[in-house]
Formats: C-alpha cells, structure tokens, sequence
C-alpha cells in the first residue's frame, strides 16, 4: 500500500525547476539576440560580406575589360 504523502510529492515540477528553465532560457536568449542583430551580428557580416562581394565582382568584370580591349588593339591592328 503505497502512502499518499509520497504520492503527491512526485506530481508536476518544481517552482524551484520552472525558474531555473526561464532562467536559462533567458540568458540563452540575450545571447542570441547579441550574436544575431549586435554590431558584430551575423546580420551587419551578412551585409558588409555582400557589398565585398559585388565590389570584388565589379572589380573583376573591369579587369576582364580591360583586358579585352587589350587584346582587341593587340589582334586587329
């Protein structure tokens, strides 16, 4: 015969547990909000990544110009 007094004592968690979860889940949240939208976030590296990008393709697509024409008054002149 099982006593109620042990019964009742393993219903549900603790108030003590249920802090401790939003706790932690608080803390890991402030940690990905600064990781993901701070100054160093992944965001503003999205964006500084993309404008490196398209500067180094406009660059490329220049030096392949210029090398065209290079060729173009070298071949038909």
């Amino acid at each position: 015969m099982k006593n109620k007094r042990y019964e009742s004592k393993n219903k549900g968690i603790t108030l003590i547990a249920l802090v401790v979860t939003i706790v932690v889940l608080l803390i890991l949240a402030g940690t990905s909000y600064t990781l993901i939208l701070g100054n160093e976030g992944i965001f503003n590296r999205a964006k500084y990544g993309t404008n490196v990008y398209e500067n180094a393709v406009k660059n490329e697509e220049n030096e392949l110009e210029t090398g065209a024409n290079l060729i173009d008054k070298y071949v038909f002149e």
